[in-house]
């Protein structure tokens, strides 16, 4: 039986593309491998304390950071909803990465537990930051959980990113709501294969 680890950091519970599309990615790994588990953390809901120095001292030996470090650990597959603050990641989501990042334990440790583990990130945003983009070098999502999780921990990264979500909602970037329906068209088809592959490969 595979785990999937699943974790939401969009503020808004309703509304949020991030929260849709990894609801798909889940719906279709359920489909396709019923009998798997999934683990689901809320971080915007239930915010984890920011690390601090004592929790920084004791490392695995700390309560919450040895369930948050063994529940990366025992999962087959991760998936995180992360969309774009200020040009980067939530906060709830950086306080998670700092409580479970654990050196010596699981990071900077060659085939340490989370080695290998498929990373599957929903890297949402407002507008476009892809190459070729004026604000491509405003991207500070995917460049720095692609270095965090390969970098540190050893695992593997692939992102789905919906893009220009706030095109319906802002009137001025009303003539990009064609661009933002067609990439969460893709967006969301791209989380239910990437599910289903995962979930069949998995539970051989």
């Amino acid at each position: 039986m595979a785990t999937l680890l699943h974790l939401d950091s969009a503020l808004f519970p309703q509304g949020s593309a991030s929260r849709d599309v990894t609801a798909a990615f889940v719906k279709s790994w359920l489909e396709a491998h019923p009998e798997g588990k999934v683990v689901y953390r809320d971080l915007a809901a239930h915010p984890l304390p920011h690390l601090d120095a004592g929790a920084a001292s004791a490392g695995v030996e700390h309560p919450l950071r040895a369930e948050l470090a063994a529940e990366l650990a025992e999962a087959d597959a991760v998936l995180i909803g992360a969309p774009m603050y200020n040009f980067t990641i939530p906060s709830t989501l950086k306080a998670w990465l700092d409580q479970v990042i654990i050196v010596g334990h699981n990071a900077g440790v060659p085939g340490g537990p989370v080695a290998g583990t498929p990373v599957t990130v929903v890297a949402s945003r407002g507008g476009s930051y892809a190459p070729g983009t004026p604000r491509q070098d405003f991207e500070f999502v995917q460049n720095y959980l692609e270095k965090v999780f390969t970098g540190m921990l050893g695992a593997t990264v692939d992102f789905i990113v919906p893009e220009m979500t706030l095109a319906p909602v802002k009137p001025e970037m009303a003539q990009f709501i064609p661009i933002a329906e067609a990439s969460r068209a893709k967006a969301l088809d791209q989380a239910s294969q990437k599910a289903r592959d995962l979930a069949q490969r998995l539970a051989v």
